[in-house]
């Protein structure tokens, strides 16, 4: 499929909107019967969103919700091939602390989505979400939903879980991941615990939850040496725009320099004569580190001139926060960008999509 702007698309991460109720009807049973009568599956993904008046523009408009044929007609509109499809409430889904509650959830959650939107039509593309309360379990359904569902990988969400991604818990996740060849994305969402449960205004909780999730969520998996212990990973941070690598390049450079941790030599990680700087953009290099961009980002052109334009995955957020008209004027706007070249915009539009979710496995 062309797009009227002559170019390829990729959409790298796009939101469906749950039907709880189809959602619980894959459940096994308690639990189904537990969630019937709660009527949602997921915990709320924080007090910031709704406790506010505060409404975006689906909202706002009180356009109705947006389901597969809905999606399919944003696909033709905008002149996307395919997308990636990614949670709304089950964003928040770390945030469950019932072990056996939370394989039920995931599993329930990835049965609904393929027979949704997978098998309604090849242009849908889906990423489980995994258990990841019990790392045993989430490799188990990681495995199930790549090799049986036909998913593209798993998401880990930026918040909610008791420890920071690259924590030696979920190493068994990585190490199935590395064994299937396929991808893991960290998705922002959720926004308490990051100091800013208080603020009386929500753009700049919303503007800074999103990158702070995936900035410390980076650091300890790189520091972590996740990359390294696990060959075949490639991980995507997702809805947090390009600054925030920027901030985290620079203070990683300071740091390492004056308050470097020892390092047994057994160990993976990032040594004391390393650069993290290098360290990442050779990760970005070989295809192993990628990052979601909107295209009106301020700090791109500088961005690509700092790694290249290998990590940047174009990613719609339809349905949450846009609208076709709003993504077919800021793809316009990049196409027309002087600051950016033709061999970027490619990059951006679709190869590096192609590249990071790797189609087929």
């Amino acid at each position: 499929m062309s797009s009227s702007l002559a170019t390829r698309i990729i959409d790298g991460d796009g939101h469906i909107i749950e039907d709880h109720a189809g959602i619980i009807a894959h459940m096994e049973t308690p639990y189904r019967e537990i969630a019937n009568r709660k009527g949602i599956v997921f915990p709320p993904l924080d007090h910031l969103h709704t406790g506010r008046a505060v409404e975006t523009p689906p909202q706002r408009d009180q356009r109705p919700n947006v389901g597969p044929k809905g999606w399919l007609d944003f696909l033709d509109d905008v002149g996307i091939d395919w997308t990636v499809l990614y949670p709304t409430t089950a964003l928040a889904y770390g945030k469950i602390v019932s072990l056996d509650y939370a394989v039920a959830a995931a599993r329930a959650y990835n049965d609904w989505l393929c027979e949704t939107y997978i098998k309604y039509n090849p242009r849908f593309k889906g990423m489980a979400i995994i258990p990841m309360q019990d790392p045993e379990e989430a490799a188990k359904e990681l495995r199930r939903a790549v090799t049986e569902l036909g998913m593209l990988g798993a998401m880990m969400p930026s918040n909610g879980l008791p420890q920071p991604l690259g924590a030696k818990a979920y190493w068994p996740i990585y190490a199935e991941a590395d064994r299937l060849g396929c991808c893991l994305a960290v998705h922002g969402g959720a926004h308490d615990r990051f100091g800013m449960d208080h603020m009386n205004m929500y753009v700049p909780v919303h503007a800074l939850g999103h990158p702070w999730g995936l900035t410390f969520n980076c650091a300890n998996i790189v520091y972590n040496g996740i990359f390294d212990r696990f060959p075949r990973v490639r991980i995507a941070f997702l809805e947090g725009g390009v600054a925030w690598l920027l901030l985290l390049l620079e203070r990683l450079h300071a740091s390492h320099e004056t308050h470097f941790q020892y390092i047994p030599p057994s160990e993976f990680g990032i040594r004391e004569e390393d650069d993290p700087s290098k360290y990442i953009k050779k990760q970005i290099q070989e295809g192993r580190f990628f990052l979601g961009i909107e295209t009106e980002e301020l700090t791109l052109p500088f961005a690509i001139k700092i790694v290249g334009n290998s990590p940047f995955l174009y990613s719609s957020d339809f349905p949450h926060e846009v609208t076709n008209e709003s993504c077919k004027h800021d793809l316009g706007e990049l196409m027309e960008s002087d600051e950016i070249t033709a061999e970027d915009k490619a990059a951006m539009l679709y190869k590096n999509a192609e590249r990071f979710y790797k189609l087929p496995l």
